[in-house]
C-alpha cells in the first residue's frame, strides 16, 4: 500500500477524493493516536461524506487533545446548531470567543452558526471581521452581503455582491445573491450570466443558481418568456442533483392522517401550558414572512425566525436517528410519546431565540406537518396557517431556489401533486381539530391589509397596535427568501402572476386539475 502523508490527505480532500483522504488519516493515526491534524482531517472527510456523527466525534477528539483548536470548535458549533442542541452550541461559541481566532475561515464559520441562531447583528459583525482579515476572499464578502440583506441593509449589500463578482466572475452564488438583492433595470447582468451558462463550465448545482438569477431578473424586466425558460432550466438542473422520493411522502401523509385524529388528541396526557409560542406555517412562499412581520411588529411579540426546534424535539423524544427529516416511522413513534416531553424539549431549546417578550413567533412553514403534535405538546400555543391560491403557491415555490428543503418543488408534476396532498392533509386537520387553526388568506391580507391584520391580532388574543401595519419599517433580521420583498409595504403584484406563464405551466395546471384542486 502506498504510504501517504497527511498533506496528501488534505490535497485529496480538496480534489474530492475522500477514499485517499481517509486512508491518509488512517495511516497517520496508526502512527500516533493523538495526532490532532489527523483527527481534524477525519472530521472534514466525514463532513464531505455526510457522516455527521463521525464528524462530530472527530472534532470532539480534536478539542480533547487541543482545547484551543478554534476550527474544531466552530465545526462542533455548526453541527450542534443543526441538531437544535443550543446548550452545546453556546458552549462551543464561548470557547471560540475565549480563543479569539484570527483565521478568517473560522470566523466566517462562526458567523454562519450565529446566523442560524437568528443572531443576525452578531453574525454580521463576525462576517465583517472575516472580510477585514481576508478583504479579497469572495466567500467572506458574499456572507457579509447576505447578512446585510437579512438586516435590510440592501444598499450596503449590493456593492459587496458586485465586488465578490469582480474577484470571482464565475461565482454563481454571488450572481444569484445580487439578482435577489436588487431589481434589474437593464439586461447587463443577465447577459453576463448567460455568457457563463453558454461557456458550460459550471456544475449542475452552480448552473441552477445562474438560471434562477436570470429568471428573477428577466421577471423584473417583465420579459416573461425569458423568465420562465430560465426557471424551467434551473429547476431541471436542481432536480437532477437532489433525491425526492414521492412514494415515501405519500406514505408519510397517509400515516399522519391515520394516526392523528380527534380521538388520539383526546387520549393524550396534558402537555406544557405555555401560551408564548405562535406558530406561523403553511407552504413556503405563501406569505408566511408577511404575516410573521405583522404579528411581530406588536410590542408583546418577538420574532424567533424559522426554528427547527420543534421537529428536533420530536426526533430527540423518539430517539429517531434516520437522517431523513420526516418519515412515516417518526410520526408513528411520536404519537406514543408523552406530549409534555416534546413540549419541554421545545421550550427549553428555544430559550435563547424567543427573547424576553410575552410571546414569540416560530415561522417554519414545514411545521404544518407537526400540527397535531403541537396541539398536544403545547395546547395553549396559537397556530396561524397561510392560505394562498394553489397555482400562485405552486409557481412561487417552483421559481425559487431553496437550500436543502422542498425537494418536490423542482418538477411541475411533483410540485402540484405535493400541493394536493398538503391541501388534503390540512382539510383533515381542520375536521379533526376544529377551531384550533387560524387560517389567514394571503390574497385578502395583501389586498386589504388593515381589517385582516386587525382580525388576526384579535384572534391571537392581543390588543391592536398601529405598529402592526408598519411591519416594513422593522429593522430586525430575516433569513428567508423574502428578506428583500418584506422591506416594502404589502402589495398585490405577485397575485395571479402565474398567468403570465400559463402555456409553459401546463404540466402543473393539468396535474392540479386532475387532482381536483382549483387553480385560484
Amino acid at each position: 500500500m502506498t504510504e501517504l502523508s497527511l498533506a496528501d490527505g488534505f490535497a485529496a480532500l480538496n480534489r474530492g477524493d475522500l477514499a485517499t483522504a481517509g486512508e491518509a488519516c488512517k495511516q497517520a493515526l496508526a502512527k500516533d493516536q493523538k495526532h490532532v491534524p489527523a483527527h481534524f482531517l477525519v472530521g472534514l472527510v466525514a463532513l464531505e461524506g455526510k457522516q455527521r456523527r463521525v464528524a462530530h466525534e472527530a472534532f470532539k477528539s480534536v478539542v480533547r487533545l487541543d482545547k484551543d483548536h478554534a476550527a474544531a470548535w466552530a465545526h462542533i458549533a455548526n453541527l450542534c446548531i443543526a441538531e437544535g442542541r443550543m446548550d452545546a452550541t453556546e458552549l462551543a461559541l464561548r470557547e471560540i470567543r475565549r480563543i479569539r481566532p484570527r483565521d478568517p475561515a473560522v470566523i466566517e464559520l462562526t458567523g454562519t452558526v450565529l446566523n442560524k441562531m437568528g443572531e443576525f447583528e452578531t453574525a454580521e459583525a463576525f462576517f465583517h471581521k472575516a472580510h477585514q482579515l481576508a478583504p479579497e476572499h469572495p466567500s467572506a464578502i458574499m456572507n457579509l452581503a447576505n447578512a446585510r440583506v437579512a438586516l435590510g441593509k440592501i444598499d450596503d449589500a449590493v456593492p459587496l455582491f458586485r465586488r465578490a463578482i469582480e474577484l470571482e466572475p464565475r461565482g454563481a452564488q454571488c450572481h444569484w445573491g445580487l439578482a435577489n438583492a436588487v431589481k434589474a433595470s437593464t439586461t447587463e447582468h443577465i447577459d453576463e450570466m448567460q455568457a457563463l451558462l453558454d461557456a458550460d463550465t459550471h456544475s449542475l448545482r452552480q448552473k441552477s443558481f445562474l438560471y434562477y438569477a436570470v429568471g428573477k431578473e428577466s421577471e423584473d424586466l417583465r420579459d416573461w418568456p425569458s423568465a420562465i425558460s430560465a426557471f424551467i432550466k434551473g429547476a431541471s438542473a436542481r432536480r437532477s442533483t437532489v433525491e425526492f422520493n414521492e412514494a415515501d411522502e405519500i406514505a408519510l401523509y397517509e400515516a399522519i392522517k391515520e394516526t392523528f385524529t380527534s380521538g388520539w388528541l383526546d387520549r393524550q396526557p396534558p402537555g406544557i401550558a405555555d401560551p408564548s409560542p405562535i406558530f406561523v406555517l403553511g407552504q413556503p412562499r405563501t406569505g408566511t414572512t408577511l404575516i410573521e412581520r405583522i404579528i411581530t411588529s406588536h410590542s408583546l411579540v418577538h420574532s424567533a425566525g424559522e426554528l427547527q426546534q420543534f421537529g428536533l424535539a420530536v426526533r430527540r423524544a423518539t430517539r429517531h436517528s434516520d437522517p431523513k427529516r420526516f418519515t412515516k416511522t417518526l410520526f408513528q413513534n411520536a404519537a406514543d410519546i408523552d406530549p409534555a416531553t416534546i413540549g419541554q424539549l421545545y421550550i427549553k431549546s428555544t430559550a435563547k431565540q424567543r427573547g424576553k417578550n410575552a410571546f414569540f413567533v416560530d415561522k417554519l412553514p414545514l411545521n404544518y406537518l407537526n400540527i397535531p403534535l403541537i396541539l398536544a405538546a403545547l395546547p395553549k400555543a396559537k397556530i396561524v396557517h397561510l392560505v394562498r391560491g394553489p397555482m400562485d403557491a405552486c409557481f412561487a415555490s417552483f421559481k425559487q431556489l431553496f437550500a436543502d428543503a422542498y425537494l418536490h418543488s423542482y418538477d411541475q408534476g411533483e410540485m402540484a401533486r405535493h400541493h394536493a396532498r398538503y391541501r388534503d392533509l390540512m382539510d383533515h386537520f381542520r375536521r379533526e381539530f376544529p377551531g384550533r387553526i387560524i387560517d389567514i388568506s394571503y390574497e385578502a391580507t395583501a389586498s386589504d391589509l388593515e381589517p385582516n391584520a386587525r382580525s388576526l391580532i384579535g384572534k391571537l388574543g392581543l390588543d391592536w397596535e398601529d405598529a402592526c401595519l408598519n411591519f416594513h419599517q422593522s429593522s430586525s433580521g430575516i433569513a428567508t427568501a423574502s428578506s428583500v420583498q418584506v422591506r416594502e409595504p404589502a402589495h398585490t403584484r405577485s397575485i395571479g402572476r402565474w398567468r403570465n406563464y400559463e402555456k409553459e405551466l401546463q404540466p402543473m395546471i393539468a396535474t392540479l386539475e386532475k387532482m381536483g384542486v382549483p387553480l385560484d
